[in-house]
């Protein structure tokens, strides 16, 4: 098995970095959709019920499917020796990713609170928030592409 895995291991980077990028759109826009349903959407109106059915769409069907890729080709990744233990880099990628996973379960949370029209967080928190994955993938990217450190 470990050898079909390094046979096929430039099709798993692929898949990795295919799975990242729908990840991290779904992480840039469900916070945008979280400021114009806190500002403009009121609670059991048509807009209120529209975002909900967008929210959920883009976490069911885009978000947590691709996190769960990246996350398993990662690992796999990690099996077959992409990992290099004794960098700082590594670590540095590892937990930036941890607290992207982090941002997504935060999101997710506040998508139910949406759900239950019990949100009470403003357009600029979600504002903020978006900003959370972008500062996390230019530490992903420089800690993986420049290894700085």
């Amino acid at each position: 098995m470990i050898e079909f895995l390094h046979l096929i291991y430039p099709w798993i980077k692929a898949v990795h970095i295919m799975a990242v990028i729908a990840w991290m759109a779904g992480l840039f826009y469900l916070p945008r959709l979280f400021v114009y349903h806190a500002e403009r959407a009121s609670v059991g109106s048509d807009l209120d019920q529209t975002f909900q059915i967008m929210e959920a769409k883009l976490l069911r069907v885009i978000m947590n499917p691709a996190m769960i890729v990246a996350w398993i080709a990662g690992l796999i990744m990690i099996g077959l020796g992409a990992f290099d233990w004794g960098s700082v880099w590594s670590w540095v990628k590892l937990l930036a990713v941890i607290l992207m996973s982090g941002s997504h379960g935060w999101m997710a949370a506040r998508r139910k609170e949406f759900a239950a029209g019990k949100n009470t967080r403003s357009g600029r928190t979600y504002r903020l928030a978006n900003e959370v994955p972008t500062v996390l993938m230019f530490v992903i990217v420089i800690a993986v592409v420049v290894r700085p450190f």
